[in-house]
């Protein structure tokens, strides 16, 4: 039984930054895409960030160039090292992971979830 926990969600002033990690429990193989999603307030949830398993990584185009995804294998840990934070950024980010065998943004497709952790940037 694979299980996700994300950690590092907090209030900071726009142009800050937050390091989010997501600690994998269970055996999950180093094949599995995993994923960054957000669901803002009375919004629908979108797609962040994806690594599949050669350790390319898809952005969204509103966080190209200040997010950053790292995979550490040997730790099971994924991180997302977010700068110049925005407002628009403020929302409940979920750590993902599918067995597909590829990547995509369709959060259906994703199987294994964390529970979120907030993140909100005031301005």
């Amino acid at each position: 039984q694979v299980q996700l926990v994300e950690s590092g969600g907090g209030s900071v002033q726009a142009g800050g930054s937050l390091t989010l990690s997501c600690a994998v429990y269970g055996y999950m193989p180093s094949w599995y895409c995993m994923g960054w999603f957000r669901r803002a307030s009375g919004a629908e949830r979108e797609g962040v960030v994806y690594i599949d398993r050669s350790g390319s990584t898809t952005f969204a185009d509103s966080v190209k160039g200040r997010f950053t995804i790292t995979k550490i294998t040997g730790k099971n840990t994924l991180y997302l090292q977010m700068n110049s934070l925005e407002p628009e950024d403020t929302a409940m980010y979920y750590c993902a992971a599918t067995s597909r065998p590829t990547c995509s943004w369709n959060w259906v497709e994703y199987n294994h979830w964390g529970q979120g952790t907030q993140v909100t940037v005031s301005s």
